[in-house]
């Protein structure tokens, strides 16, 4: 979608991210690598192991900008753009008080220039002021992690519209001194929602401005397509383990009712702070757009768990999942009454 197709409301989107009229660029300098480590990206559903070392460290993350064709349903295809060629992007896993030194790479290949707004950021558009790279170009930043949670990045370049909705985005995890409580199962899932228009004569869909502006979604789905969470891409447990699921929703519209069907949320991170509110007992919990939840549960019985967006006409849509637990019945908890 080229700029002069999007409506000028969104000229003001720029300003709000600090890109207007800045004449601030980012470093492409590069320290003395020695006392840094880079930091472990890992691919939805799968997260970064905990961070067992004390004290701040600097962290370099490196992330690439990719426009690639893919699935987006059975016998659909789009053109989606990226953060290091998946959707949802990588997720990362620092800790407060570390220095991150964020590379971002956007290849010759590319169409598009793209940029980054991480929520964990303290400063001008979360790094997007400062990040824009054009095709064939790199661009390096810092920033402190002050806070711990769970954050959304998003690219912000352009109209911003068509990058968020076209499957730019993540989650970076900050944990708080001293870390996570220790659990046996750690998964990534973001919910996201694709305004697809009539595939071209190459049988490829695109972003639809009118159906965003509209808030039509038509595909609303975790992890990047529909089917994301099914059959070979179902998540796993066994009985007796403790679940940890950081679950983000980019929207970039809809608000997600989060349930997992069988199961209560033992403890809702609310809102994705660390250190902050904890419900306990809880059976759906709002994440709203560009927002993010921690909750944990202990699987007590074997089976499938279906995990919806409980706004539940998105079902249709594809917002479904499974996670599967084996072990042994525990019919002092739930059994057949036959």
């Amino acid at each position: 979608m080229s700029k002069k197709s999007v409506p000028a409301i969104f000229g003001c989107l720029l300003m709000i991210w600090g890109l207007a009229g800045c004449g601030t660029t980012a470093s492409v300098a590069q320290a003395d690598a020695s006392d840094k480590e880079v930091g472990p990206l890992t691919s939805a559903p799968n997260v970064p192991p905990p961070i067992t070392r004390s004290g701040g460290q600097t962290v370099v993350l490196n992330f690439e900008a990719k426009e690639y064709i893919g699935d987006i349903a059975d016998g659909v295809k789009y053109n989606f753009w990226s953060f290091n060629g998946t959707v949802p992007g990588p997720m990362a896993r620092v800790r407060v008080g570390d220095t991150v030194e964020f590379h971002l790479n956007n290849p010759e290949s590319n169409t598009q220039q793209h940029n980054i707004d991480i929520h964990a950021v303290n400063g001008p558009g979360g790094g997007a002021a400062v990040s824009t790279v054009s095709p064939g170009e790199s661009k390096v930043f810092t920033f402190k992690a002050l806070s711990p949670g769970l954050f959304i990045y998003h690219c912000a370049a352009g109209s911003i519209v068509d990058h968020i909705s076209n499957g730019m985005y993540g989650l970076i995890l900050v944990e708080p001194e001293g870390g996570l409580a220790k659990v046996d199962r750690e998964f990534y899932v973001m919910e996201s929602e694709f305004f697809a228009g009539e595939p071209d004569e190459n049988g490829v869909a695109a972003f639809d401005i009118t159906k965003g502006l509209a808030e039509h979604p038509t595909y609303v789905v975790f992890n990047g397509k529909q089917g994301g969470l099914m059959g070979d891409n179902v998540l796993k447990a066994k009985v007796g383990e403790t679940v940890r699921m950081y679950f983000g929703n980019i929207g970039p519209n809809g608000i997600s009712s989060f349930h997992i069907i069988g199961e209560i949320f033992d403890k809702v991170y609310q809102e994705g702070g660390l250190g902050g509110t904890v419900h306990t007992g809880i059976q759906t919990t709002l994440v709203p757009s560009a927002g993010a939840t921690v909750v944990e549960f202990k699987v007590d019985v074997p089976g499938a768990y279906t995990l919806v967006d409980h706004s539940i006409f998105r079902v249709a849509k594809g917002a479904i999942g499974q996670l599967v637990v084996e072990g042994p019945e525990n019919p002092g908890v739930y059994r057949s009454g036959e």
